[in-house]
């Protein structure tokens, strides 16, 4: 993939080189033109009119600058160092989900451009397996404010979407990075942009052994002297084991506008995986003992039409999903040959269709509705199962014993608002969404949202909203064999938010903006799987949440002076997430606990300085320490320590006669932080990775 990359790069260089107009471009009018060095200093408007459509909502928006940050860089990535949300990792390359406000992974609804993509088995998203630089628009719709977007998101929900380059005629981006443990990132992107018409084809390839070292805390190895007495012990550095990976992601767009009012859209992105899964810490097998695989094949397709008037919209959107998954578990026999263990194979098919609109009545009304369908087609099973035969228990005939399950699910959602805004200061929302899973309805889903403008000198605004929320069992908590349980209820919970916001700048000169935030919120019938007398685990409801606590945000941009520009944004968050449910036994000590792998505190600061053609990026960010086990208990491995992580970059660009480069070096984990994410799961220390990025000039213009 390296080597073809690299053939299409040399050959459209050479043919973008020989079309090259003869005209000069100005170097401070190529620096505002390339957003890796672009501070924003946006204006704000003091007597404008709010959008209705936020009327009240908690809402985090990435711009396109933080996206497009580094090529190697997953939407974990972002979000860990960008939003008050927390990221758990397994590892490099791994596994990782969020959660927002304490809650579980499996209650963030995600989206991508209207069709949810969370995990019909297990209810939650991959993070890692999402390129930053696939995604041109992302938010975060924290708590209520959710259920305007999608049901289900206890926690709250994360919008992502793709949009036309901005871009008239033909233009090319080819960046390659090369970093530690024998990295290589790979983003390619090919674009073109008429009247009517805009196609965009990105790839990205990323590859790596992964073999970082770090410092096994979980291993004592002692030093003996001639005697065979003790005379010292350290913590053995081992490398990381079995982690190797290569990803390929390949993301088709298509985009017409017919001028007539009617919009249309195609987005097509296939992923090609195939990920060792790494050794714990605690394993002592060695490298060449086991195989440990897990590879993935992804289609995700969505087809949409917009018809748009002054003051009303209506949409269609019609996708698929199809998703193969495998996982394959090798151990070694001590001869030579392998034992397959574990063979797991997964197929997923999800059809979607949606329909939407809007209508504005004047000024001060604004009504949407949307009625949207997911099919969902799940089949799951372990291969390797061999026919058994026990004469006790199947009078002696041979059985096959299945681990895995086939079905299907329809999940319907409809939803309808009421926005009023009878004056500048005041804005009123009513939500009312209804769900079906299968057979299954939920009641009616109400929320409210206010928001009132304090002074209109430095908009100074506050919000409340309240609603009440369902999520539905996972196909996996109700049908997985061994212990699915059938009979689980749909956790449910009632959320209430207030909090301010306010935003003061001079256009070209600074901004500064912020929000606080507070929430509560009670959660019943919360699913946990736990062990059983029959040696499995087994999903129940069994506890009773409390989440609360407050959210904070800050963003300072400034030019310094013409040429020197500064950003500067920060989040904090305190997240007790509590259980309050019945104690499961005399000895159960969980009650009144934090939640496990849940911290209680969390921060993140990003600070941005760009001069001329140079661009310097320090992020930073905060994790308190986490609980392993629902009672809290420290003893043994009971606790993950906090732990500081920082990242800094410098990025220099280069305006030649037929192209503009970028050079860009980053250095993760700055400080060489021994940390971990999740317990056993070892993390790499520092590492550094270097990134040289090209734009032909092809006589494009911006639109």
């Amino acid at each position: 993939m390296k080597h073809i990359l690299t053939i299409i790069l040399c050959a459209a260089s050479c043919l973008c080189y020989g079309q090259e107009r003869r005209q000069t471009e100005s170097r401070e009018g190529w620096w505002n033109d390339n957003p890796s060095f672009v501070v924003p200093i946006r204006e704000i408007g003091v007597t404008a009119r709010r959008p209705m459509k936020e009327i009240g909502v908690q809402k985090t928006r990435l711009d396109t600058l933080v996206l497009h940050e580094n090529i190697a860089l997953s939407m974990a990535d972002v979000l860990t160092f960008n939003t008050s949300i927390f990221v758990k990792q397994y590892g490099r390359a791994t596994l990782s989900t969020v959660a927002f406000r304490g809650t579980s992974p499996s209650h963030t609804q995600v989206t991508w451009n209207g069709m949810r993509i969370n995990s019909p088995m297990l209810g939650m998203t991959d993070f890692s397996m999402i390129p930053s630089y696939f995604i041109d628009d992302a938010s975060l719709l924290h708590g209520t404010s959710s259920v305007n977007e999608t049901g289900g998101g206890l926690g709250g929900a994360v919008k992502l979407s793709t949009r036309p380059a901005d871009r008239r005629g033909f233009g090319l981006q080819y960046v390659q990075g090369v970093g530690s443990f024998s990295t290589f990132d790979e983003f390619l992107r090919l674009t073109y942009g008429g009247d009517r018409w805009q196609s965009s084809t990105r790839v990205v390839y990323s590859s790596s052994p992964n073999d970082f070292r770090y410092r096994n805390y979980n291993k004592k190895l002692n030093v003996y002297d001639d005697d065979r007495n003790i005379v010292d012990s350290y913590y053995p550095v081992e490398r990381n084991k079995s982690g190797a990976y290569h990803d390929l992601h390949l993301l088709q767009e298509l985009y017409c506008n017919s001028g007539d009012g009617n919009r249309f859209g195609l987005q097509a992105w296939y992923v090609h995986s195939s990920r060792g899964v790494p050794m714990l810490s605690v394993d002592h097998k060695e490298d060449d003992d086991y195989s440990n695989v897990q590879r993935e094949q992804t289609l995700r397709g969505i087809l949409q039409w917009d018809h748009l008037r002054e003051n009303w919209k209506v949409g269609a959107k019609a996708g698929y999903i199809h998703t193969w998954m495998a996982y394959d578990f090798e151990k070694s026999l001590g001869n030579g040959n392998m034992a397959q263990m574990i063979r797991s194979r997964s197929r997923i098919d999800t059809f979607f269709g949606q329909i939407e609109g809007e209508y504005s009545v004047g000024d001060k009304w604004l009504f949407t509705a949307d009625l949207s369908v997911h099919q969902h087609l799940v089949e799951s099973v372990d291969k390797n199962v061999l026919p058994m035969k026990d004469p006790q228990q199947f009078g002696g005939n041979r059985k096959k014993v299945q681990v895995g399950y086939d079905q299907g699910r329809v999940e319907l959602s409809g939803y309808v608002s009421a926005k009023y805004q009878p004056t500048d200061r005041l804005g009123l929302s009513l939500a009312l969404r209804e769900e079906m899973f299968g057979d299954d309805w939920t009641p009616v889903i109400p929320a409210f949202f206010a928001d009132y403008v304090l002074s209109h000198r430095g908009r100074v605004v506050a919000k409340a909203s309240v609603s009440r929320n369902f999520r539905f069992p996972t196909l996996n908590d109700l049908y997985f064999l061994p212990g699915g349980n059938p009979g689980l209820n749909s956790e449910q919970g009632v959320a209430y938010e207030a909090g301010l916001s306010f935003a003061v700048g001079k256009e070209g000169t600074y901004t500064l903006s912020g929000s606080a935030s507070w929430y509560d919120q009670h959660i019943d019938d919360w699913i946990l799987w736990l062990p059983t007398a029959k040696g499995f685990f087994s999903p129940v409801n069994i506890k009773k949440v409390h989440a609360y606590g407050v959210e904070i945000r800050a963003d300072l941009a400034a030019a310094l002076t013409r040429e020197l520009k500064i950003n500067l944004n920060g989040t904090f968050s305190w997240a007790p997430s509590i259980n309050e449910g019945e104690p499961m036994s005399p000895a159960d000590r969980s009650v009144g606990k934090q939640l496990p792998y849940e911290p209680e505190y969390s921060a993140t600061a990003t600070g941005r300085l760009s001069w001329r053609s140079w661009g310097l990026l320090y992020q930073f960010c905060y994790y308190s320490e986490r609980y392993t086990m629902s009672s809290n208990d420290i003893t043994l491995t009971g606790r993950l320590t906090p732990y500081l992580m920082s990242n800094l970059s410098l990025e220099k660009g280069l305006s030649l006669r037929w192209a503009d480069l970028t050079l860009k070096g980053t250095v993760n984990n700055l400080f060489n932080e021994e940390y971990l994410s999740v317990l056993s799961r070892p993390m790499p220390r520092m590492n550094a990775e270097f990134f040289i990025g090209i734009k032909p000039k092809w006589g494009t213009k911006k639109r």
